[in-house]
């Protein structure tokens, strides 16, 4: 018997290592002889470095500019040609001192730092994960690192300030001095967003609440963008994307690589998929179990639990999913794919214990997935279990 786990992390509780670490320990209690793949998975966001390491990437350490200037460690991964930045090491909502989010100021520098370290290492491909930023500066810092010049009105020749609502005062843009070497690389935009730069489902509007923006920062920030897209959008070097979707993925990081830098976006989950060649490990398994942090609806839209479901589809074998909680309603579940949903709330309603404890909850729920697959729950014609969580296993 074959089970594949390709489960993303616990936001706040365990990586994806350790989420199927747990899993397998558990299942292997009931089913000591049973082979268990681990297969890693991300959405394009935090955790694709650690993905793309398990299939032979080399983690390469980076110090870069973090979202409010400090100094961070943070890193890139290298195979041959082929570099994976993860924007979230370097400009992510994790990294803000004190935890203290900086809506109108944060920057994208980071993140071109990396872009740079990945050239500077003779990448010609880069996938670049923008998931978890703390910016919403249109990705003008990153530009800035890798050589554009973006200068204000009221002092002629003098750089703009870090931050999405300093872009307001911009004056000029000069993407002459931008690095050669980007020119002669592919780079991917691994995204699942599809949110425009601008407007009522823009960075600003959208993404700006979830990095501490008020009502009084998001007119500031979505004036910034608006006048950082005008310029570029105008530049005979630029192509406009202000309206593509995926431009406001990441505050605008997402505008800056598609109009600027010349990136293509795809979804992420299909990324990392290609990444670690995840349709191969499925082949000839009995069982896969994927899962994340929270199942809901924002699950639905791409990320790497649907993800998983759908190359389980398509490699005929039952998928189940494993979560801290799930708000998804049966008919959801079903029409995911899933036969099976089992949810860390359904053992331990209290969410602090349940997050702090997610670790041996996890081996219980390795244990109920072995004995319902020993009990043939997840054979063809089955058809999806209805209780939804190991709590209510017989």
């Amino acid at each position: 018997m074959h089970i594949v786990i390709a489960s993303d992390k616990f936001k706040g509780s365990a990586t994806g290592a350790e989420v199927a670490a747990a899993l397998a320990e558990g299942i292997r209690t009931v089913l000591p002889d049973v082979e268990v793949a681990i297969a890693p998975v991300a959405d394009g966001g935090e955790g694709t470095l650690e993905a793309a390491e398990a299939v032979g990437f080399v983690r390469v350490p980076v110090r870069v500019t973090g979202p409010t200037g400090e100094p961070v460690e943070a890193a890139i991964a290298v195979r041959g040609a082929e570099a994976i930045v993860e924007m979230a090491t370097a400009s992510g909502l994790d990294l803000l001192p004190g935890g203290v989010r900086a809506p109108r100021t944060a920057t994208s520098r980071g993140t071109g730092e990396l872009i740079r370290a990945a050239l500077d290492r003779g990448a010609t491909s880069i996938v670049l994960g923008v998931g978890g930023s703390a910016s919403t500066d249109g990705g003008a810092g990153m530009l800035q690192t890798l050589g554009a010049v973006l200068t204000v009105a009221q002092a002629r020749g003098e750089q703009v300030e870090s931050g999405g609502s300093a872009l307001g005062e911009l004056a000029e843009v000069d993407l002459s001095g931008l690095d050669p070497r980007l020119a002669r690389v592919e780079i991917v935009l691994a995204s699942d967003v599809d949110n425009p730069l601008l407007g009522e489902r823009g960075a600003a509007a959208v993404f700006g609440p979830q990095k501490g923006a008020d009502a009084e920062d998001v007119a500031a920030l979505e004036r910034g963008l608006a006048q950082l897209a005008s310029l570029i959008d105008a530049h005979p070097r630029a192509r406009p994307s202000a309206d593509t979707p995926g431009a406001g993925a990441a505050g605008g990081v997402g505008y800056a690589a598609l109009a600027v830098l010349g990136a293509r976006r795809e979804p992420g989950i299909e990324v990392v998929q290609r990444i670690t060649g995840l349709a191969d490990r499925l082949a000839g398994a009995d069982l896969v179990i994927t899962g994340e942090g929270s199942l809901d609806a924002q699950s639905l839209g791409g990320k790497t639990p649907l993800g998983v479901a759908a190359a389980a589809r398509a490699a005929s074998v039952p998928v189940v999913a494993v979560c801290g909680r799930s708000t998804l309603a049966a008919a959801e579940v079903e029409a995911a794919g899933f036969a099976a949903v089992y949810a860390l709330a359904e053992i331990e309603p209290d969410t602090a214990v349940s997050m702090a404890q997610a670790v041996p909850l996890l081996r219980g729920v390795g244990e109920a997935v072995a004995a319902d697959l020993a009990r043939g729950r997840f054979a063809a014609g089955a058809g999806p279990l209805r209780r939804g969580s190991p709590a209510h296993a017989e």
